[in-house]
């Protein structure tokens, strides 16, 4: 089976051994529906990555389907059709599964508890973001004017910096301000129900928090995306999962040196780069990782901080791995 998923209905399009079309639906993208209309015999249903694949990979897998999440990252061949149709992506998604499922490099879905918590990460992920562009609008609109404000972080910005708003702005910034505040506020209050979650659901996360830098936050929202920590063969496939690795683009004897691929978890990635930032900044305490990344930028040539950087974060995200799997002590 293919299913091209869409917000309201869903086009579904069911191929025999044989490869001939048998079956070509249009179904709601409803949980009601999936078990009506699915509820037949075993298959293979092919699905591609999105907003819906988490719930709907885990309603059809209790259905009794092998479900497959096909990377979007691997169906350019989709996209760039001429000719492309709901109908179209759902035939070529049932012939491809049909005919070679490594073609789709199927994405591993997360449990529904990891789903749920790695969704409080987010929000609060959403809730700095938005914090972060009102405190950029407010330093850029005093600027405007001639004026300057304190240097200060983001949890204090609103109480500091009231006193020093210019008065032709004050009816224009002072809402934001406050804004601001209810934001730093519900921060706070995310952050203390990820302390929780970290301790008392999450306790493994103890054993990553060894490492000088990686915080609850870190350590949540790493075991929260990985899941289940049997799923790689060794920690070096964990930095390509958060696509720590460069990109590669080889012909013949030409081999250029290319950024990251970028790939997987966003926000984790994020997080890791910012733990890296700490371990090789001026309060990094003294270790065989901070030396390695120290030694790194030291050779010099373009960019040698930020791939300094990056390569700590990928040896982090390794390191954190093999902490997690082997349940061991970490020795700096």
């Amino acid at each position: 089976m293919g299913l091209d998923v869409g917000d309201r209905f869903s086009q579904l399009c069911v191929v025999d051994q044989d490869g001939v079309v048998i079956q070509e639906d249009r179904i709601p993208t409803t949980r009601v529906a999936l078990r009506e209309r699915l509820a037949g015999p075993p298959a293979r249903v092919v699905l591609e990555a999105g907003t819906h694949a988490g719930w709907m990979s885990r309603e059809l897998t209790a259905l009794g389907h092998e479900v497959l999440v096909a990377n979007s990252r691997k169906l350019r061949w989709l996209y760039h059709n001429e000719h492309k149709t709901d109908r179209v992506d759902a035939t070529y998604l049932a012939r491809v599964g049909r005919w070679d499922p490594t073609l789709l490099a199927p994405i591993r879905v997360r449990s529904a508890g990891a789903d749920g918590a790695l969704r409080l990460v987010r929000a609060r992920a959403s809730l700095v973001r938005a914090r972060t562009r009102l405190i950029n609008h407010v330093r850029g609109a005093v600027k405007s004017v001639g004026g300057q404000l304190p240097p200060c972080d983001a949890t204090s910005f609103a109480r500091r910096v009231a006193a020093h708003l210019p008065a032709e702005l004050h009816a224009a910034l002072e809402p934001l301000l406050a804004q601001i505040a209810g934001l730093t506020q519900t921060i706070a209050r995310y952050d203390r129900l990820v302390e929780h979650l970290a301790a008392q659901v999450y306790p493994e996360t103890a054993r990553l928090r060894q490492v000088a830098g990686v915080g609850a936050l870190t350590a949540l929202a790493f075991v929260l995306t990985v899941d289940d920590p049997r799923r790689f063969g060794d920690g070096r496939a964990v930095g390509a999962y958060f696509g720590l690795c460069p990109r590669r683009a080889d012909s013949g004897a030409h081999r250029p040196q290319l950024g990251i691929t970028k790939c997987g978890d966003g926000l984790v990635r994020q997080l890791l780069v910012q733990a890296a930032h700490y371990i090789l900044g001026p309060f990094g305490p003294d270790c065989r990782l901070r030396r390695w990344g120290l030694e790194l930028a030291r050779r010099g040539g373009k960019n040698a901080k930020k791939r300094a950087i990056i390569a700590v974060a990928r040896k982090l995200a390794a390191l954190l791995y093999s902490l997690w799997v082997h349940d061991t002590r970490y020795a700096p």
